[in-house]
């Protein structure tokens, strides 16, 4: 059960107010901890009051309340706009702390951090490894990059928020292992999907495929967490697709810097994007599995 709390309870401000941003808050009220919250959806700030958080009107308002902030934005840009209008407020942004937890452009990051770090701003990659639900339950990773001493500072916060975690080196290196990690979860999402509708088209039942599947060396957890949602045809969104695409295409992009080709994440990017063109976009990852059945052989 959460703990109650007080007006002395440490406040925390939560930006970014969608799916990962309401499970992060809903870690930390049970944590003790209290939440004020901002979106620029007006309809996302009124559910968050409605779950009886308080709301503030701007970054800057939650910045005046609490000196530490969780972004739960959709990407960099969003991060960068977030630092920029706290920085412009001068001294009265010193000593603040962001921690980011979205997946971002590394090298961008890297860079944030310096600059925020100059206007005396810590700034702590948590990208988290895991959906929705799974952050709520606490089963993500963190993954942290960021300087030691800012990490330390922070270690109740971080493990309200999840108790798994690692940190992975300097800023930058969250976005570079969450890249990493999601790349190869993502795959194995997107190749259940492909063998099942295979297994279909061979005359093996979903449900009876994913038993297979789960009871031999093909299991993998995206398997065992996605695949009763493919089976069953509901896709309530826990990620979605569209955000995934927006991660595969960073994967790509930096992948290209690095001289180097990802020709599956390609197939899957390609896969997304005409998942996003039917409809699919804002349904769960597992939703993937209707584009690949969409899919028809070359003439």
């Amino acid at each position: 059960m959460p703990m109650t709390s007080t007006p002395d309870t440490p406040l925390v401000g939560m930006v970014g107010l969608g799916l990962v941003g309401q499970a992060l808050a809903q870690r930390l009220q049970a944590a003790g901890y209290r939440c004020i919250g901002y979106d620029v959806r007006a309809q996302a700030c009124a559910d968050f009051a409605s779950q009886g958080h308080a709301v503030g009107d701007s970054v800057q308002a939650l910045a005046s309340q609490a000196r530490t902030l969780v972004l739960a934005v959709f990407d960099t840009r969003g991060v960068v706009e977030i630092a920029q209008a706290l920085m412009a407020t001068g001294e009265a942004a010193r000593g603040l702390t962001l921690i980011d937890c979205s997946t971002g452009d590394p090298q961008a990051l890297a860079a944030l951090a310096a600059t925020l770090y100059s206007c005396g701003i810590n700034f702590i990659e948590a990208p988290l490894s895991g959906s929705s639900a799974q952050i709520a339950a606490g089963e993500a990773t963190m993954l942290l990059g960021g300087a030691t001493h800012a990490i330390e500072a922070q270690h109740a916060l971080l493990q309200a928020l999840s108790p798994r975690s690692v940190h992975v080196g300097g800023a930058g290196m969250g976005a570079r292992a969450k890249l990493a990690t999601n790349l190869v979860l993502g795959l194995n999402r997107a190749v259940f999907a492909e063998g099942l509708v295979f297994a279909e088209r061979l005359g093996i039942a979903p449900a009876q495929f994913l038993e297979l599947v789960l009871a031999t060396p093909a299991r993998s957890e995206a398997a065992a967490l996605k695949g009763p949602m493919m089976v069953a045809g509901t896709f309530s969104p826990q990620s979605r697709i569209r955000q995934h695409l927006k991660d595969v295409q960073l994967m790509l992009d930096s992948a290209h810097t690095a001289g180097q080709g990802l020709p599956l994440s390609a197939a899957h990017a390609a896969l997304m994007r005409a998942a996003v063109a039917a409809g699919d976009g804002d349904l769960d990852n597992a939703a993937i599995v209707q584009q690949i059945r969409r899919e028809v052989p070359p003439a």
